[in-house]
């Protein structure tokens, strides 16, 4: 196929110019400078790419007479929607029993394709490939409402302090479940406190592995990285997540260990038990906690000395900056996040308002011709639901899970196939001209062979015949199939919904090239249906070489 990616290290991220390198700053409006100047379809369209799971026609145009800056100001007053709702709701639908992981997947897919709490949507799925619960895991699928209401944890701390997002998340049950602290106990004899949130909340969610400076880079100590803990630390951390467990009206032993259920037990946030909490001295970090303190006192210490840890900024920045909008951003534009973190303007660290702003409005994030990131599977799904306003016949778009990298997308949200996500933040694909240059490419992990072949057969048959079970999500090209007859004016329209207006003008013209070579026979009595299967058939084409095309991959 024409502009389909090849199999393998880096060619599904070349482009128009060098690959996922830093962009350099131009003056698109920055964290510092006004966002007063109108944007173009083109920008408009780019900067959507990034804000939102996917630009529409009425999004570019509605951006185009205001600015990045006003429409982020609009998004964070808009009213949160819930996942766990939408799962309750349906499952009150649904004979007894029958309720399962579907139900959070058609959820996340109808918010990501019309929901219109955009940007809130599009950082709470970010931020749940840094603070990883999976339905992978046995212990977590058969709780969809549980696992729904952790996303919707997410989402409403989104625009919050991380401070509390830090906090939501671990006393969230479904965090204690995966991660284990769930019914985690006191030393006593041979037992000792078990360590897996311990370690993960400092590894993934907050300081990294190694002490960074405000740009992002690793402090060195005689040559070498410097670790943020020891297994030390490990273990004084872990007598803080010791003690909690599900939340009700009583701290008995039954509820402790899950044989007295509360019916709101799967979204409640754990409680402390005093009797199965550690209460010996706690040292981590540096800090040390006296004995005989309570599981609240213990873990407001715990996580208070984390979110002050100077490697916080730098290191949730970074990623943000990945998931949204560059694999590889300059240390100027973490160190940016990173102040932006520390301080938001008043004096508030913490701020996810303030570093989102930060995030989406540097110069860095304007287009800049270069390729900054591969677009990930899902992302991909849900550009192609949002650009050809994708409706669900029943309403619940029975989209399920779609990791199979041979027949889907070789991704599903919220099923990652571990802690670690589907892909690292330092991952590069070995022996390629990335891993030369020092470069990385996280979604590069989920990518191969099988996974790209899946994606193109995937994609022929999304096209044209819809998504989901008994092809439930429908596109509707009702715009595309009126320029059928105008082949540069149809690819002009997917450039800027797909491509975000960064088509080269050689893809372009191998794309119009392949439209033109589709005739359009004249309407005949024999064959009534024809004339319509060749219009129909031209935007097929077009769309599934754009989708398919390493430009689009590439994300600028």
């Amino acid at each position: 196929m024409a502009g389909a990616p090849s199999s393998g290290g880096s060619s599904a991220t070349t482009g128009p110019s060098s690959p996922l390198t830093p962009g350099q700053p131009d003056t698109a409006p920055g964290p510092s400078t006004p966002a007063s100047s109108a944007l173009t379809p083109a920008a408009a369209s780019h900067f959507l790419a990034q804000a939102t799971f996917g630009p529409t026609a009425a999004g570019i145009a509605a951006l185009t007479t205001s600015s990045k800056a006003a429409w982020i100001a609009d998004q964070f007053r808009k009213p949160q929607t819930s996942h766990r709702n939408t799962v309750q709701s349906v499952a009150a639908q649904l004979p007894p029993g029958i309720l399962s992981e579907n139900q959070v997947f058609e959820s996340f897919w109808r918010q990501a394709a019309i929901g219109d709490d955009q940007l809130r949507q599009r950082v709470t799925f970010a931020l749940s490939q840094i603070f990883v619960i999976s339905m992978a895991d046995p212990n977590l699928v058969s709780r969809p409402a549980g696992v729904a209401s952790y996303y919707d944890t997410l989402g409403q701390n989104a625009f919050g302090n991380f401070r509390n997002l830090l906090q939501a998340a671990a006393l969230h049950p479904m965090m204690g479940i995966y991660l284990s602290h769930m019914r985690n106990q006191k030393e006593s004899g041979n037992r000792v406190p078990d360590e897996n949130f311990a370690r993960e909340i400092m590894q993934l969610m907050s300081i990294g592995l190694y002490e960074l400076n405000p740009d992002g880079s690793v402090k060195l100590q005689n040559g070498k990285p410097v670790e943020t803990y020891t297994h030390d630390d490990v273990a004084g951390m872990a007598k803080v997540f010791t003690g909690w467990s599900w939340a009700g009206p009583d701290k008995a032993p039954n509820r402790f260990n899950g044989n007295l259920a509360d019916p709101n037990r799967d979204w409640t946030p754990m409680q402390n038990y005093p009797a199965y909490h550690s209460t010996s001295a706690k040292s981590f970090l540096g800090t040390t906690i006296g004995p005989g303190g309570t599981g609240e006192a213990d873990m407001k210490v715990a996580l208070d000395t984390l979110f002050q840890h100077p490697n916080v900024g730098p290191f949730i920045g970074r990623q943000l900056i990945q998931r949204l909008v560059s694999s590889n951003p300059s240390p100027a534009y973490i160190s940016r996040v990173s102040a932006a973190f520390a301080n938001n303007g008043s004096g508030v660290r913490g701020d996810m308002q303030a570093v989102i702003r930060a995030v989406l409005l540097d110069p860095e994030a304007a287009d800049t011709g270069s390729a900054k990131k591969l677009r990930e599977p899902v992302l991909r799904m849900a550009n192609w639901m949002r650009a050809f306003n994708a409706k669900s016949a029943s309403g619940r778009f029975q989209i399920h899970i779609t990791d199979d990298p041979l027949y889907a997308l070789a991704q599903s949200p919220l099923r990652a196939p571990s802690v670690f996500n589907f892909f690292r933040p330092s991952y590069t694909p070995p022996n390629t001209s990335l891993s030369m240059r020092g470069l990385v490419a996280p979604e590069m992990q989920i990518t191969g062979e099988p996974s790209v072949t899946g994606y193109l057969n995937f994609i022929q048959y999304l096209v044209p015949y819809g998504a989901g079970s008994l092809r439930d999500v429908q596109p509707d090209y009702s715009a595309e199939l009126a320029l059928t007859g105008q082949p540069a004016l149809l690819v002009d329209r997917i450039n800027l919904l797909l491509l975000n207006g960064g088509m080269t003008s050689t893809l372009r013209n191998q794309i119009i090239s392949a439209v033109n070579s589709v005739n359009i026979p004249p309407p005949s009595a024999a064959f009534p249906t024809r004339t319509d299967d060749a219009r129909r058939n031209r935007v097929y084409l077009a769309i599934v070489l754009a989708m398919a095309s390493p430009e689009y991959l590439a994300q600028r």
